[in-house]
């Protein structure tokens, strides 16, 4: 018999009990469309992710406080405080791939305006932090070197302060309260929304930065240096001449030593994208147990319809069909049950994927590779499931099987 007639013979079989056949496929099509929609959130989260990492900055790089030792004892990252605003001047000047420096001073707390009071991040930042950090203002202006370097009591905040601070009233020229002290509103932040890791970006108020170190902090070190390379093909050659500006600065000898840590926006996606392909990876295998189970389930079946149709196969095998006949003949129909629960599973991804969709702030991505891989892995789950019901029917004793009832 022709490979043609042996599928449509596996059809015809197959309708013969279609409830069965439909509850059969059933745990494949359950099993695809988990893989499927786990995979798409997982695709979705990366895009999700990368582009906000893209948006952080033009070709950022970040200088943070190491953990290095100090009198016999290494810290956490972090917890050194010997960056420095004179760390960052020293490179804006002896780095020539180096663009613009902002240094960062990190506070939070509550601002206040007439009764409206909201809790938000404060930072203390420099006239260059909108080109390093790639964001603009919607309304007013931004900090000026002037404001920066005479310590003005003037602020700049996001879309999510407004909100909660003045509803429908101008916030431009306006005197808001931060632990005491009066900031006046020069500007707002055009809104650039959640963060795809969870934050709102928004909810922020930025201040010059000896204000936030000194007034509040009462520190002289910085939490983060925030530098931008002229271009993109100076972030390496910049990363490298900042680490050993540093390293010359703090008398550090090797890099085990170092109290402080570099990354780029390379380095950040980079880590991103290894902890979400784990996560991904994760998420496949847990749905892909499901695949295994359907696999089992059309064993079983395959099983009980080669005792059912044992006299079939005797009739069959009398009349001239080879051995290799009846092989093909059961594996077919195997094959068959798991593409078309496949087929169908992939359907399910793509609305399992749409339900998601409106519960996550990101949209999960169907990628051609998980469909590929999806019909892949389900013939082949067919071919593995089915092989031992065909090869068992195969070698029935024709005898035997016409004396079956």
């Amino acid at each position: 018999m022709s490979f043609l007639g042996i599928i449509k013979l596996a059809f015809i079989s197959l309708g013969r009990n279609k409830m069965r056949s439909f509850l059969t496929a059933l745990g494949i099509i359950i099993g695809v469309t988990s893989v499927v929609g786990m995979v798409a959130l997982g695709q979705g989260a990366y895009f999700s992710v990368q582009e906000n990492i893209s948006k952080m900055g033009t070709n950022l790089i970040m200088v943070m406080p190491g953990g290095g030792k100090q009198r016999g004892f290494r810290g956490p990252p972090g917890s050194m405080n010997t960056l420095t605003p004179e760390d960052g001047e020293a490179i804006a000047q002896m780095c020539p791939s180096v663009g613009k420096v902002t240094p960062i001073a990190r506070n939070s707390g509550q601002v206040v305006f007439g009764n409206q009071n909201w809790s938000t991040s404060v930072m203390g930042v420099n006239d260059h932090y909108l080109d390093i950090s790639s964001r603009e203002v919607s309304n007013g202006r931004f900090l000026t070197p002037a404001e920066v370097r005479g310590g003005h009591k003037v602020c700049v905040i996001g879309e999510t302060v407004v909100e909660n601070l003045f509803g429908n009233l101008t916030p431009i020229g306006q005197t808001i309260r931060y632990k005491k002290l009066p900031l006046t509103v020069v500007g707002v932040l055009k809104s650039r929304g959640e963060a795809s890791m969870g934050g709102d970006q928004d909810d922020l108020m930025l201040l010059p930065f000896s204000v936030v170190q000194r007034r509040l902090l009462g520190i002289t070190h910085v939490n983060m240096l925030q530098i931008s390379a002229k271009d993109s093909d100076s972030v390496e050659s910049a990363k490298e001449e900042i680490n050993q500006l540093l390293m010359r600065r703090h008398r550090k000898n090797t890099e085990e030593d170092a109290d402080f840590s570099i990354h780029t926006q390379d380095d950040i996606a980079e880590m991103a994208g290894q902890t979400l392909a784990i996560i991904g990876l994760l998420l496949g295998s847990i749905a892909s147990v499901s695949l295994l189970v359907g696999g089992i389930g059309i064993m079983n079946i395959m099983l009980v319809s080669v005792t059912e149709r044992t006299r079939e196969i005797g009739i069959r095998m009398a009349i001239g069909a080879r051995t290799t006949d009846i092989l093909y003949q059961f594996l077919v129909e195997a094959v068959v049950l798991s593409c078309i629960g496949g087929i169908l599973g992939i359907g399910g991804g793509y609305v399992l994927s749409t339900i998601i969709g409106h519960f996550v702030e990101f949209t999960p991505v169907v990628s051609n590779a998980s469909i590929v891989i999806s019909i892949v892995f389900s013939a082949a789950v067919g071919i593995f499931f089915g092989l031992y019901p065909a090869w068992k029917a195969s070698q029935l004793d024709p005898i035997e099987a016409f004396r079956y009832e």
